[in-house]
């Protein structure tokens, strides 16, 4: 038995008035998802351990059996792996955003969607105003890049700008963490290292506000917004927690997920026009995953779209997103794999819920599917929210649904 999961990220939300008290999923047209579901079996899946919050990187990690209190490390070393910057004992690396400040206020996290090489322009250029022999600013994709602080600590509190749309930028500043006492005397103090980067953060904005890129630009790329840093994570490999995965590859078109696929041992499949965005190369990605089943006996198939659209508060949007997902993707995928002499179990799943109507993460529980041919369905026959809650999964838990799917064979 082979193995895919197909995650749309942020997919799940909540119900909108505008859509008869409907979820986005409970109202798009998803005739292949729900297809799954009533061929199926289905259930609800808590993705966010006790003490963490309800970002992408926990949740795909717990998604793919990995226990958080043991692994995580935050955002910056699995883009750092991604990049393919190799992460020196000393280094503290942290994702650095570039986004836009408006009138005091957060007014997007993505610097109005920057591609790649736009990004790579603003970056190198921070790079060489501001940084030195401990402070290097790297390139990553579109708005999302990474900074390396030699000897910086890890134990500062800092907030992710997806989840602070239109709050004030000055109040969401780098603070220490609370309470904690550094030991290791090789390192800066967590004030320290918030200190210098806030002293960043408000140098990017001069350098950047004078940038040609932002002369005439309606959204601005005017600030950098560094957060959910680490050290070099230790994490064993797939292969090595679940002993039938002897090959496997993750598709994504976003540095944190290719980076826990580094880590977790599987092969990065990079897809020409892969964007992370609406407009992203859905049927190369699905193409991509079928290939790689024909040699591999598990694929991570990551889809950002919806995520972005919840973020954007794009209600419309987010909608296509999801329908695109079911014919581009699930279509595809099941079309081509539904009749392979070797069988394969396919699951449908988000990471969490990125409702439209709050424009940031949510930890709530998120429901899925789990199909393969022969498997007994249970009474669920459409995905989303509500209908799973019946699912004869009922509510897993973290790593329980990888053991789950795993276990089938």
């Amino acid at each position: 038995m082979k193995h895919i999961i197909i995650l749309g990220d942020g997919m799940a939300d909540h119900t909108v008035e505008r859509l008869g008290n409907k979820t986005l999923l409970q109202y798009a047209e998803t005739p292949y998802m729900n297809m799954l579901a009533k061929n199926g079996r289905t259930g609800r899946l808590s993705t966010i351990p006790d003490g963490f919050l309800p970002g992408s990187e926990v949740a795909n990690t717990a998604i793919l059996g990995y226990d958080l209190n043991k692994v995580y490390e935050g955002r910056g070393p699995l883009e750092a792996a991604s990049i393919g910057y190799i992460m020196q004992p000393e280094d503290m690396a942290i994702r650095c955003n570039i986004i836009e400040l408006e009138n005091g206020l957060i007014n997007n996290h993505h610097g109005g969607h920057l591609t790649t090489e736009e990004g790579d322009v603003l970056i190198k250029y921070l790079d060489d105003k501001l940084g030195n022999d401990k402070i290097k600013f790297i390139t990553g994709i579109q708005y999302r890049h990474l900074l390396v602080i030699k000897g910086g600590n890890k134990h500062i509190t800092c907030a992710p700008p997806h989840d602070h749309p239109n709050e004030e930028w000055k109040k969401l500043l780098v603070k220490p963490e609370e309470n904690y006492v550094e030991t290791d005397s090789s390192r800066m103090s967590p004030q320290e290292t918030a200190d210098l980067i806030n002293d960043l953060i408000l140098k990017s904005q001069k350098l950047l506000s004078e940038h040609p890129f932002n002369k005439g630009r309606l959204e601005k790329a005017n600030s950098i917004w560094p957060w959910s840093g680490g050290y070099r994570p230790s994490m064993k490999t797939l292969m090595q927690l679940f002993p039938d995965i002897k090959t496997g590859s993750v598709i994504s078109a976003v540095d944190l997920i290719r980076g826990i696929g580094h880590y977790a041992g599987l092969d990065v499949i990079k897809v020409k026009g892969a964007t992370g965005l609406s407009d992203t190369n859905y049927e190369g990605k699905a193409q991509a995953a079928i290939d790689a089943l024909k040699k591999q006996d598990f694929v991570f198939l990551h889809i950002e779209a919806s995520d972005e659209a919840g973020h954007d508060g794009d209600l419309d949007l987010k909608l296509k997103t999801i329908e695109n997902l079911d014919s581009r993707i699930v279509k595809t995928v099941y079309e081509e794999v539904k009749e392979w002499n070797e069988p394969v179990c396919i699951a449908v799943l988000p990471d969490h819920p990125t409702p439209v109507e709050i424009r940031t993460h949510v930890k709530e529980p998120v429901p899925f599917i789990i199909w393969y041919k022969g498997i007994e369905p249970d009474e669920v026959s459409t995905y989303d929210e509500v209908s799973c809650v019946s699912g004869s999964y009922g509510l897993l838990r973290l790593n329980e649904f990888m053991e789950t799917f795993m276990k089938i064979k």
